[in-house]
């Protein structure tokens, strides 16, 4: 038992510090809390964190699979550097042009909160390298059992640091744009440049390490 607490709490420890670093889905929860409540971002953040530990589960599951299939993975990866360029652009130019203090171009619509953080978590699938390179790790330093047990309990572990760091910026965030008086023309041009830095760090990596895991 204590075992399978340790890799729960690794769980936890790596999926918590790995959320922190500023990047779109983060930036996003912060937009949803300020522009429309803690509640429609914490369902953001669910739907991130369940296709997540989908991905999880892929890399602990299924390694052979994702070893064979990282020309897909790294499609998905180039696809998901264009997506947000434009979406950094179209919600620069958007906001250049706002009349009024309105949404960002992401959220200015009635999809359900849960659905949008699952999808977009969906088509941005830089968490099965991530996942990959740290389950190598943690079996190489004996941290991890292969079985089904400690992958149950890393896994729930990870969503729960997930929750936890997106957390940060559901609070933290509105709190630091509140203190700022930021309003929503500037959070979106805020946003726009953010998605714009992310996708170039990503075709960075992607130039760096072109079969989508870290060396």
């Amino acid at each position: 038992m204590i075992a399978f607490l340790q890799v729960f709490f690794i769980g936890i420890g790596v999926s918590f510090l790995g959320q922190l670093p500023l990047g779109n889905m983060n930036m996003i929860a912060t937009q949803l809390s300020v522009q429309e409540g803690v509640r429609g971002a914490w369902k953001f953040g669910l739907g991130i964190a369940i296709v997540e530990i989908i991905y999880l589960r892929i890399a602990l599951s299924g390694m052979n699979w994702v070893l064979q299939h990282m020309l897909l993975f790294n499609i998905l990866t180039w696809a998901t550097v264009l997506f947000f360029l434009v979406l950094g652009v179209v919600t620069i130019v958007a906001a250049s042009k706002q009349q009024k203090e309105a949404k960002g171009v992401l959220v200015q619509n009635k999809i359900n909160r849960f659905f949008l953080g699952a999808s977009l978590s969906a088509i941005n699938p830089i968490q099965v390298p991530f996942w990959f390179t740290w389950t190598i790790t943690l079996f190489n330093n004996g941290l991890l059992a292969p079985n089904f047990s400690s992958y149950n309990w890393f896994t729930i572990g990870a969503g729960l640091g997930t929750l936890g760091g997106i957390g940060v910026y559901i609070h933290g965030g509105k709190w630091a744009v509140n203190k700022m008086g930021a309003k929503n023309r500037g959070l979106n041009y805020i946003m726009g440049s953010i998605f714009i830095i992310a996708a170039l760090i990503q075709l960075y990596k992607n130039i760096q390490s072109p079969f989508g895991v870290p060396e």
